[in-house]
Order: structure tokens, then sequence, then C-alpha cells
């Protein structure tokens, strides 16, 4: 794999491993870009189909909700059915497979992601979700979970599990929603206190499929990089940033399993 890379990429590869491979506390954020790699759309790809006509900007916020819930709740019943039968890729499983090695070692990971779906946990990683999970729902009105609509329920194999139809919440009988942070919504707290805890405290800093310049990564990298990290960027279309000091301009699926294999003694990737 490595013959298909330029000598500068190889050169930045070996570099960033060695880096890695030196420090005890990493911070990895994962955005839209590594779970493109397995197929899923992402949030500012043409919507296609009976969504053609809808911008996803508009279907997702609280204001659309109140104005018409069942589409917004179809909408997201669609996305579910989009997501189901994707699979973690060589980039989930390299995560997954770090984080499994440095409970042996002294290295600390902390792994977040700007993502929704649930292909870093398939592949078996620990992960904090900044901006919620698709497959989980809540009351829009009194914030209770909803256990009704669980992931197993959409994995069968009837589609009964991705009907429009409205839930209503048995406490206070408000509709059910996805437990999705919204434009206009605040990130959760605990979340984000993971999150810029993980950013304060390593000593380096990787941006995988998300650019280093759109909040909340532009934060929380320069918040790493305050507090004395490194910056690592791993994107195929890198954004010009003064702050990043490594910057990998290729797809995760190909970076990180080179990445992890060699200084970390795994010889080869366990992919589903």
């Amino acid at each position: 794999m490595l013959t298909e890379l330029s000598p500068a990429l190889i050169a930045e590869v070996e570099r960033a491993a060695k880096l890695l491979c030196s420090k005890q506390c990493i911070c990895i954020l994962t955005g839209a870009g590594i779970s493109a790699e397995s197929g899923i759309p992402t949030f500012r790809d043409k919507q296609t189909g009976l969504w053609e006509n809808y911008v996803a900007e508009d279907l997702a916020t609280p204001e659309a909700f109140a104005r018409d819930p069942k589409l917004v709740w179809s909408w997201y019943q669609w996305r579910r059915q989009l997501v189901a039968e994707k699979k973690p890729n060589p980039a989930h499983d390299a995560l997954a497979q770090w984080q499994y090695h440095s409970q042996s070692t002294e290295q600390q990971l902390t792994l977040i992601t700007q993502n929704v779906d649930d292909l870093h946990e398939q592949a078996g990683s620990s992960v904090t979700h900044l901006h919620g999970n698709l497959w989980q729902n809540r009351c829009s009105q009194c914030d209770v979970p909803c256990q009704e609509q669980s992931r197993g329920s959409y994995n069968s194999a009837d589609t009964l599990g991705y009907s429009d139809a409205l839930i209503t919440c048995s406490h206070c009988e408000g509709y059910i929603r996805p437990d999705i942070v919204w434009f206009g919504e605040a990130l959760p707290v605990q979340a984000w206190q993971t999150a810029e805890d993980g950013a304060a405290n390593c000593e380096v800093f990787m941006s995988i499929g998300t650019s280093s310049l759109v909040y909340p990564a532009a934060g929380l990298a320069q918040l790493a990089k305050d507090n004395g990290a490194k910056i690592i960027e791993i994107n195929p279309h890198p954004t010009p940033n003064t702050i990043v000091d490594i910057v990998l301009a290729e797809k995760a699926v190909i970076i990180m399993p080179l990445l992890i294999q060699p200084q970390f003694g795994i010889s080869h990737i366990v992919t589903h």
C-alpha cells in the first residue's frame, strides 16, 4: 500500500507514526469523512429519491420538528435505512485495534466523534458522541429516553422498524424525536466536557475526516494546540490551517492502518 503513496506523503505518515508512538496521551476527533468511506452520505450531500427537494439543514431543526414532526421523523427513518447496512471500514477497525492495544500500555486514547452513526461501536471502540446517536430516541417534550425504538429493531428483516408513524412518550404524550443534536441546539454537556478534557490534556490531537477549521473541531484543535499538543489532520481535502503540524492528505481507510501497524506491533487489521 505504501507504494501507492507519494514519497512526500510516506515521509509524513512515518513522521506521524513516530510522533504517536512517542506520546502517551492522544485525543482523536472523527467526522463525516470517515463514515463517508463506509458509504454513508454526508450531511452536505444532495438528498436523493423522495427527499431530493429538501435541504438537510431545513429538516434537522427543532423548528422543523415543531412545524411538521411527521416529515422530520420520516426523514430520519429514511436515514436509518440508509445507514443500517453499512459496516465499519479499515479506519474504524484500526482505531478500535489501537484503542484495544492501548489498554495494555501506558498510552491513553480519547475518541470523540461528530458522527451520529454507530460504526465506531460496531468496530469495537469506546467513543463519545458530540452530536447524538442516530439509533437513540427521546421525548421532544420531557427528554425521557425512548426504549421502544432500539438499534435492534432496525436490524430486523422486515421494514416495520422504519415506519414513519409518529410515536408518543409514555410519560407525557409528547412526540418522540431522534436523540440528535439539531441545528441551533447545544451539544450534550457531558460529551462536550469529555471532549474538552481530552483536547486540553493530550499531547497529540488527531482530526480525521473533518476540517480543523470548522467548529467544534476548530475549537478542540485550538484548545489542544494552546496546551502544547501537536496537531495531525487526516483528510483527503485538507484545509489551510496554521495550527496543523502534520497533514496527511489521503483517505483515512488508507492512512490509519499504516499508522498503527508498525509501531504498535499489530500485524493485521481485523475487518468486518
